[in-house]
């Protein structure tokens, strides 16, 4: 992991307040190969100009008063070879740099966000959801392909064509040049109308595919939770909303998309030009102010002019997307990572200290956690409980830093947890939630996650430990089942898995959000076993949200509005007729 440095910490403070750079800074890495490329397809969409011209004026010599120039004829025949041959070369190379250049700059991209997301703090990704890191990781990066393999050098020839074609239109005829371009300006203006509102269309849309994203993925993963606490119909409604929002907002820029390109084929089709350019020509000739030969070179060659500009409206809707694509992948890239220390510090014991802690979800509008205090002797017991939005889970979240306090300190053997390595932080805490998340591996990379080089024995022995080895044992290939492939787990299965996997990891610090909490009947009695293993000599800071589990907690800590508002163990707290003993009474009763 790499230091992250005041003037690093300055650059990302002004980049939140200026907003995430743009498609430019994305580029950045290819920009030079870009612009040879550009320069190569240029001059390739010149040369493919030329044979056209090259038959215009074969045209205009063989049909001279004076019966044709035959040695012109032939020079003007090999010019033409000579230049396919060029363009053939020129477009190859240029395809093959900017192809290569796209390899290059997705790996990088997906790099950049693979080392980002890893410096980032934990509690963003709950916050987030794993839709928008998906589309950034996945669909965006592919926007970028497009625009870097192609679009570039087919705005190059959209623009480069029709400018010779022109040049040499306006040379053979200017007034049949300034009449070729009448159907350009209208399919043009029209076009232009055609998609003044598409960027707020395709923010909607995108937007609304990562929703729908989020929500597909949410969906499936926590169906075994929402099914056993008949919250189904709730669950579908959110996804079907998601996926409604989604149809609207495809219909739009489907829409919006047909309009435009409806518009551009009604103007810019060959068929209508052709149809302008021979009406117009022949009025000219008629009016004897152009001679009927000269009207070969604009049937040539103002044809060509349609096609290049209809594909340089799609190349602007292409980029549009890619930009979009890259605010969308900037934005994840200038998230503030949580600061890491130049010099780490070591602790010389496992006493964890929590003084005066401030957190907020807004920058401090509206504060989560305020004001609270405790510790967690070695080896103790300590319950945060309280109503639901009290804080007790942002509370645990922090102490395993899922993100840095707005104000006060989190202290282990009196070091500020922002002076420790995340290396070795980790070796210190460890966590168990209620929604577990299991890697899509296999089940003894799961639990050997937090030590890679346990061994098989170790492995199996933190599994027992935790009731779960007779269910992995079960599966078609043992440990070596892949999560979510042959080792379908049920939530309570998964909960024991992660338990495992704290075990292992054997970190004298545990926080735990009670894990039985959506567990069915039958694994609970399993899930409380193994977490009397997973407890035993460690320091535990237990969210509880039933007080049934924690009468025998070592201190009790009621939360109310993010502030502590009792303190001790179960039988002070009953004599005390405070909050927490109605609420033991109201669940006894």
């Amino acid at each position: 992991m790499i230091a992250v440095t005041t003037a690093e910490q300055q650059s990302g403070q002004m980049q939140a307040r200026s907003g995430p750079p743009g498609l430019g800074s994305l580029l950045r890495p290819v920009r030079a190969r870009l612009a040879l490329a550009v320069a190569l397809q240029t001059s390739g969409a010149v040369a493919g100009v030329v044979p056209f011209v090259a038959v215009a004026e074969l045209g205009r010599v063989l049909l001279s008063a004076d019966g044709g120039d035959s040695e012109r004829a032939w020079l003007v025949a090999w010019v033409a070879v000579g230049a396919l041959m060029a363009r053939l070369v020129l477009l190859l190379v240029a395809s093959a740099i900017t192809h290569l250049a796209d390899i290059d700059l997705a790996l990088d991209i997906r790099r950049r966000l693979a080392a980002h997301l890893g410096r980032l703090p934990l509690g963003w990704f709950d916050e987030t959801g794993s839709g928008r890191v998906r589309k950034a990781a996945g669909p965006d990066v592919a926007a970028i392909h497009h625009l870097v393999g192609h679009t570039f050098t087919d705005m190059a020839t959209a623009v480069a064509v029709p400018l010779v074609s022109l040049g040499y239109l306006f040379w053979v005829d200017w007034r049949m040049a300034l009449l070729t371009l009448v159907p350009l300006a209208a399919g043009l203006a029209a076009y232009a109308r055609a998609m003044s509102g598409y960027p707020k269309i395709m923010r909607d849309y995108d937007e609304s595919m990562a929703r729908l994203s989020g929500a597909s993925v949410e969906f499936a993963q926590g169906i075994a939770v929402v099914k056993t606490f008949g919250q189904v119909g709730r669950a579908h409604r959110r996804f079907a909303e998601a996926a409604e929002q989604f149809a609207t907002d495809f219909r739009s820029w489907v829409g919006q998309i047909s309009k435009a390109t409806g518009v551009m084929e009604l103007f810019l089709s060959p068929v209508a030009v052709l149809l302008w350019v021979l009406t117009a020509g022949t009025g000219l000739i008629v009016t004897g102010v152009m001679l009927a030969v000269d009207l070969l070179p604009f049937v040539l060659l103002g044809l060509g002019l349609s096609a290049p500009v209809l594909s340089l409206g799609y190349a602007a809707t292409r980029l549009r997307a890619a930009t979009e694509a890259a605010r969308r992948i900037n934005e994840v890239l200038t998230v503030e990572p949580l600061s890491r220390p130049a010099s780490p510090q070591f602790v010389a014991d496992t006493h964890v200290r929590v003084h005066d802690v401030r957190y907020s979800y807004d920058g401090g509008r509206s504060l989560a956690v305020d004001g609270v205090s405790f510790e967690l002797p070695p080896g103790s017991v300590t319950a945060l409980v309280g109503a639901s939005g009290s804080g007790k889970s942002t509370l645990a979240r922090l102490v395993a830093r899922f993100d840095d306090v707005l104000d006060g300190s989190i202290s282990i053997g009196g070091v500020d947890l922002r002076d420790l390595g995340e290396e070795q932080l980790y070796r210190l805490v460890t966590f168990v939630f209620q929604d577990v998340r299991l890697l899509r591996t296999s089940v003894r990379d799961n639990i050997a996650l937090a030590r890679p080089e346990a061994t098989d024995a170790e492995v199996e022995a933190a599994a027992r430990a935790a009731q779960v080895h007779e269910v992995v044992a079960a599966l078609p290939r043992g440990y070596g089942s892949v999560v979510g492939e042959d080792a379908l787990l049920s939530g309570g299965e998964a909960q024991r898995v992660s338990i495992a996997r704290a075990l292992l990891a054997d970190t004298p610090v545990v926080v735990l959000d009670e894990a039985t909490a959506f567990a069915d009947p039958e694994s609970e009695a399993a899930i409380q076993d193994a977490l009397s293993n997973l407890v035993g000599g460690r320091t535990l800071l237990v969210v509880a949200h039933r007080l049934s589990t924690i009468a025998g907690a070592d201190q009790i800590l009621v939360l109310d509005d993010g502030k502590v508002v009792e303190s001790g163990r179960h039988e002070e707290l009953l004599r005390g007729q405070g909050a927490y003993h109605r609420s033991w009474h109201s669940y006894h009763a």
